[in-house]
């Protein structure tokens, strides 16, 4: 981030009549006195917050954080919490105090937690007692008790309360972009090795959070579900993205399919995000309803997290109303650096992620090495305003970025010759059966469109005769029958090559995601090699 992209950042902005502030402390200030009474975020539990209630509820937190635990400048603060309108105050907290806050995903348990937290050096870890069954507490006090100098704060929907005026004067933002300290700490959720913190300062993931909500044309009138977890570095940008434009946020603790659509609809959400679960689960909500609209408000389904099943798109545009998806591509280092527009044609919000955000630079290298044209596939590397400048770990720096300073994302895609990306699958995720390349997210796109099929996986599994053999992994939608020979006359239908249809089916009641709904591969991998 320099100063440039600082200044373009400030005019975008109020070329469209929102707030904005070098420090998100500023913004959280400057959204509370430009609309005071508007409401941020409606809980399914009733909790409401307004700008300015969410601004003083923050400073009490902090006061009590300064006072009872010693939070100040620099201090570095792990958190684990739900997504509780708490958490948004506990983000406000930590950003006035000028902590340096890391973000916990509550998938994360003693092995992930406890890197991270030696790794960060964290002086305080903030979990709740007993969440979907997990004990956070016991698990953190055992933590702590390994490590000198790592505090346990349990919080249950009540944060530490104090007294504002105690508090410190706050630390002005720096004058230059460049010299903006490291605020944020995210960790990519590691499978096989650990974790990789992502070193983020306020301004890269506020670069984040008005590309989206220019992508999507946010209002202050909208109504935007954020039903997935809170500590995701999509979360705070949906915080940020309604600091600066005042929209309503509508927050659930955890995802139900049916009860979340409900709460939805009954406070008119505009903007029914996030992701492909959760547009799945919509879709089923509408069928399960009949033939009038749920979301009778709805504008757009913001997407992201994993690449969208093409008809996913149609469905939800001609079942329930709306544009449809307007998707977004990033990574925990580099968040929103492509993302589709409101005003994109039907067929490229179906079918890609849109374009690069602005400010992003954004290369295709094919796999020999060179830069590829458009159409031609290879590795997604990027510069931009959001991208991180290096790892906590900076001896992971070398491998993430190429001889030129771009970001290599780990990800296959194509740039057709109207700029507009599209995802086709990750570097490792290539199946490579008798030396030919097949594409997994090719098949799974044509298998998605088959009315039997909920969910799909393509997998590459060890094969001693070809090196891999592709393997569907498919939950089969209610009242519908899916086997092996139905696959295979199917996707031959579709015109797709002999060589790349799956050669072994597995039938599963659900195709396991993480939380940013991406389907755990290496989970159904080890499930069904022999």
């Amino acid at each position: 981030m320099n100063d440039d992209q600082s200044q373009e950042m400030e005019q975008r902005a109020a070329a469209r009549g929102w707030q904005f502030a070098p420090t998100l402390w500023g913004l959280i200030e400057a959204r509370a006195a430009a609309t005071p009474d508007a409401v941020l975020a409606h809980e399914d539990t009733g909790n409401e917050m307004t700008f300015a209630s969410y601004r003083d509820a923050c400073l009490r937190a902090a006061a009590g954080l300064f006072t009872e635990h010693g939070v100040t400048v620099g201090t570095n603060v792990s958190w684990e919490l739900p997504t509780w309108n708490e958490s948004l105050v506990l983000v406000g907290a930590l950003c006035r105090l000028g902590a340096r806050q890391n973000p916990l995903i509550p998938i994360y348990r003693n092995r992930e937690v406890g890197f991270i937290t030696t790794q960060s050096e964290a002086a305080l870890l903030i979990v709740p007692t007993v969440y979907r069954g997990f004990d956070f507490e016991a698990m953190a006090h055992e933590l702590a008790a390994e490590r000198p100098g790592l505090s346990v704060l349990v919080v249950d929907r009540a944060l530490p309360d104090g007294d504002p005026s105690v508090l410190p004067a706050f630390v002005p933002a720096p004058t230059s972009a460049n010299d903006a300290p490291v605020r944020w700490l995210f960790y990519t959720s590691g499978t096989t090795a650990d974790p990789k913190g992502a070193t983020h300062t306020d301004l890269t993931v506020t670069a984040s959070a008005l590309a989206m909500a220019e992508c999507l044309d946010m209002r202050a009138d909208d109504v935007s579900a954020l039903v997935f977890p809170f500590t995701h570095i999509g979360g705070i940008g949906w915080l940020i993205a309604s600091l600066l434009t005042g929209c309503t946020l509508l927050t659930t603790e955890a995802f139900h399919p049916t009860g979340t659509p409900e709460f939805l609809a009954a406070n008119g959400v505009t903007l029914a995000g996030s992701g492909t679960p959760f547009h799945l689960a919509y879709l089923a909500a509408q069928r399960a309803a009949g033939a009038e609209s749920i979301f009778p408000a709805v504008r757009s389904y913001p997407g992201g997290g994993a690449p969208k099943p093409p008809q996913l798109h149609h469905d939800l545009k001609n079942e329930i109303g709306g544009i449809g998806i307007v998707s977004g591509y990033g990574l925990t280092e580099a968040p929103i650096v492509v993302m589709a527009s409101a005003l994109d044609p039907d067929q490229k919000l179906a079918d890609t992620e849109g374009r690069p955000t602005p400010g992003v630079e954004l290369i295709v290298v094919a796999l020999d090495g060179t830069r590829a044209g458009p159409g031609v596939e290879g590795e997604i590397r990027l510069k931009g305003a959001q991208v991180i400048s290096g790892y906590l770990d900076p001896a992971l720096d070398a491998d993430a970025f190429d001889d030129e300073g771009y970001f290599r994302s780990g990800d296959l895609g194509v740039v057709d010759d109207e700029g507009y990306v599209t995802i086709t699958g990750r570097l490792k995720d290539v199946i490579i059966r008798h030396g030919e390349n097949i594409s997994a997210k090719e098949v799974e796109d044509l298998l998605y469109a088959h009315p039997a099929v909920a969910d799909v996986a393509v997998i590459g599994l060890p094969d001693p005769r070809t090196g891999e053999r592709a393997c569907a992994v498919v939950a089969v939608a209610e009242g519908e029958s899916f086997d092996f020979a139905a696959m295979g006359e199917y996707l031959a239908g579709k015109g797709l090559r002999t060589n790349a249809i799956p050669e072994q089916l597995e039938l599963v009641d659900v195709v396991p995601r993480n939380p940013a709904g991406k389907i755990l591969k290496h989970t159904l991998r080890e499930q069904f090699t022999p």
